[in-house]
């Protein structure tokens, strides 16, 4: 009888560093819904998701639990267990949140941030410009708000940060897409970063606010023009 080869596991390189099984469960479904190759409402089944990871069962079902209480899979009842889909209401509240918390990070910037860090927020703003594929200036913005929030100096804050941005995923293509919504998100990433030089909390605080309340437009755009296609 020939002997059974171990499946080949997805993810070799948290093998290496010796990760629990439900966590490299976690990372390959976390992973997958950025990459878009589990976008939301698609359903999830235990098994596949082992044989895709070359892992058991009972770490999959562990990571699926997980992710379950952070709001990223839910049980529906007509098509089980799949990928949260978000609406209007669910929409809203992330964006409510990510408009208090980058508004903080943003003030607590201009108080903490030092000269080098500021720059790297104007370097990274300046590169904006040069770039036309959205996938780059996707990559790039995402880039600017991470600076901006390490810039803050508060490591429970960008804790919360990094949950919400995790959520964040759900929402599917960036607004960045919109023709001309880069040239504005761009105009006001200067305005935020103006503030930070001038070391002016409040001004930093509502211009960070601000854009993520344009933000916030587009993406309710986009989601009621879905509904008319």
């Amino acid at each position: 009888m020939a002997e059974r080869k171990p499946r080949k596991s997805a993810t070799p390189a948290a093998n290496q560093r010796g990760e629990p099984r439900s966590e490299q469960a976690y990372r390959f479904i976390i992973d997958a819904i950025k990459e878009g190759s589990l976008p939301p409402g698609t359903r999830i089944r235990e098994v596949e998701l082992a044989e895709r990871t070359g892992l058991s069962r009972t770490p999959v079902r562990e990571a699926l639990n997980r992710l379950q209480l952070e709001g990223l899979v839910a049980n529906d009842p007509a098509r089980g267990t799949i990928i949260t889909e978000l609406d209007h209401g669910m929409i809203s509240e992330l964006y409510a949140m990510r408009e208090v918390l980058e508004g903080t990070a943003a003030g607590l910037a201009a108080q903490h941030a030092s000269e080098v860090e500021i720059a790297f927020l104007r370097e990274i703003s300046e590169r904006d410009a040069r770039l036309s594929e959205t996938r780059d200036l996707v990559k790039n913005n995402k880039l600017f708000h991470s600076t901006l929030y390490r810039c803050g100096h508060n490591r429970y804050l960008l804790k919360m940060l990094h949950s919400l941005q995790e959520s964040m995923m759900l929402l599917g293509r960036s607004t960045l897409a919109k023709p001309g919504r880069a040239e504005t998100a761009r105009s006001e990433h200067r305005a935020i970063i103006d503030a930070l030089e001038a070391r002016d909390p409040e001004a930093a605080e509502r211009h960070a606010r601000s854009h993520i309340r344009e933000a916030y437009k587009v993406r309710l755009e986009a989601f009621f023009e879905s509904y008319d296609d």
